[in-house]
């Protein structure tokens, strides 16, 4: 997914908007086969635990973690996202425990966008304070960290405490990467410190001012980074890509959705790239045009600009 200066391309899931029939998830799964057949870095799927209709957007529908789950068995390649795993509503260990097995039954694939949560219905429903989330976030993430540690461990927590036992199975690189979503109630420099990268949302898409701005960002939160090394940037985009490619970047739904010819995608993404980013993930749920034709356009004509990285070796374990 990620290497400096360079930008890949990811899609989040459902491929289609969920308007009260499960229908619109039907033969999903086969299009995610083509999206890793064609080579995409990755597959993003949301965490919703409940769905509120003054919100508006149910989300992926399925349970994230089983969903990936799932979706490991079927594909080779594309990496496995979340965005964002919501650290705050639910328990460390069970959240190292899943992500962990995932990461070995998809070899390594997995990434772990997170974040504080921001759908107030959550957290009485799980019997936490909302005002309290940006604490839980950051203890929830000091903990799985913690986890992540080889041999017998000893853990003091305001969420829980142990000692002399280990987290297994342990993640097939060492470690699982921790994308902070926003700002999760945490400031720029506890980010910088603590993230391996950091996912925001992009600014405006259709005015060349938008990357302009998240590149004042981007650069202002690696400046914070305390060894200066590389940590990976991400952001994301609902597109309604029509079929003229000379149709002008166009905001939608108040300016929650762009409406765009691919060649005013292709424009976008390279001022994504050259503001730092080094993923796009594009939603197109809110298409006009079947999922799989879409698809297809963006495999034919944008992902050639974006190519994926090369990964890590497969470990080659049948499981």
């Amino acid at each position: 997914m990620f290497a400096p200066d360079r930008l890949t391309l990811g899609i989040f899931l459902p491929l289609r908007f969920y308007q009260g029939d499960m229908g619109v998830l039907a033969g999903q799964s086969t299009l995610v086969d083509a999206i890793d057949a064609h080579d995409f870095a990755a597959v993003w799927v949301r965490d919703i635990p409940l769905f509120d209709p003054l919100f508006g957007d149910a989300g992926q529908l399925f349970d994230p973690f089983a969903y990936l789950a799932f979706l490991a068995a079927r594909t080779k390649r594309v990496a496995l996202a979340t965005g964002s795993a919501i650290f705050s509503l639910r328990h460390p260990i069970d959240l190292a425990k899943t992500a962990t097995s995932i990461d070995q039954l998809s070899d390594g694939r997995l990434v772990l966008g997170i974040a504080s949560g921001d759908r107030f219905i959550e957290f009485p429903a799980y019997g936490l304070e909302h005002d309290r989330r940006g604490e839980r976030f950051e203890q929830a993430v000091a903990y799985f960290r913690q986890l992540m540690q080889p041999g017998q461990l000893g853990v003091d927590s305001p969420l829980g405490r142990f000692s002399n036992a280990e987290l297994l199975p342990k993640p097939v690189n060492g470690t699982i990467p921790l994308m902070v979503t926003g700002s999760s109630r945490q400031s720029p420099g506890w980010i910088a410190e603590h993230a391996d990268g950091w996912l925001t949302y992009p600014e405006a898409t259709h005015i060349p001012q938008g990357p302009q701005r998240l590149a004042e960002k981007i650069r202002a939160w690696r400046h914070l980074i305390p060894d200066g090394g590389f940590r990976p940037h991400m952001t994301n985009e609902w597109v309604d890509l029509v079929d003229d490619p000379d149709h002008p970047r166009t905001p939608q739904q108040g300016h929650y959705v762009l409406r765009t010819g691919r060649k005013g995608l292709i424009a976008l993404l390279e001022e994504w790239q050259a503001a730092g980013v080094n993923h796009a993930a594009l939603g197109i749920q809110f298409s006009g045009r079947p999922a799989a034709e879409v698809l297809q356009e963006l495999a034919e004509y944008v992902l050639p600009h974006f190519p994926s990285h090369p990964g890590l070796a497969p470990t080659g374990t049948s499981w």
